[in-house]
């Protein structure tokens, strides 16, 4: 794992350390009743922890567990996750918590720009990403900002997947799309086609610039 991410896994932990992890949670008695949490599996639970099961003192002190697991296994779907988030309100939460969170959003992000193709753990490409993060409550723009910040072929050939991948023809608002169709991105497509003619993925470069001409 990449030294900033596991730098961000372990605030995390220090950040939420404070709750303390119950065995068993209360569930909503008409629902399921009680759980024990070593007995369920985590996707179970993250579809209901918060909700029909245990509370927010609950989910933050879960949340460095399914953290790492979303980075380290395929069991948990992000958005999930993440959605847990926006669900309690989290932007309310203390400050040193919202930090913790955002470095780990962050140190997610870089990694998986870093390298292609690069899924983590739960994370499968740059989309699965940006689809959790807006889960999350999160607009795309700081993401976006940091993926232009990010040269080389690994980000560039997520680039051309995600323009590949749009639906330019949509009339729904997107950030995406419109980060998409920026003369910047063009150009970016365009030099890494120059650097890249000769690798097997130029054609997912040259057919993204096409998509993104005027």
């Amino acid at each position: 794992m990449e030294g900033e991410l596991a730098a961000a896994i372990v605030g995390v932990r220090e950040a939420f350390a404070g709750y303390p992890r119950r065995k068993v949670l209360e569930g909503c008695p008409h629902c399921r009743g009680s759980v024990l949490v070593d007995d369920h599996d985590l996707f179970s639970l993250t579809i209901s922890l918060g909700n029909t099961v245990g509370n927010r003192g609950d989910v933050k002190s879960l949340l460095p567990v399914l953290f790492e697991r979303m980075v380290r296994s395929d069991e948990l779907d992000p958005s999930i996750v993440l959605g847990m988030l926006l669900r309690e309100e989290w932007r309310t939460w203390p400050g040193v918590e919202q930090d913790a969170i955002d470095r780990y959003l962050e140190a997610v992000w870089r990694c998986l720009l870093a390298d292609y193709a690069s899924r983590l753990g739960s994370f499968l490409d740059a989309a699965t990403f940006l689809d959790a993060a807006s889960s999350a409550g999160e607009g795309a723009d700081r993401f976006l900002a940091i993926w232009d910040a990010t040269l080389g072929s690994s980000a560039d050939r997520h680039l051309a997947d995600a323009v590949n991948g749009c639906n330019f023809a949509s009339r729904r608002p997107s950030d995406l799309g419109d980060w998409l169709r920026r003369e910047m991105v063009r150009d970016r497509l365009r030099r890494a086609f120059e650097r890249d003619h000769d690798a097997v993925w130029a054609d997912d470069l040259a057919r993204a610039y096409d998509l993104v001409r005027p």
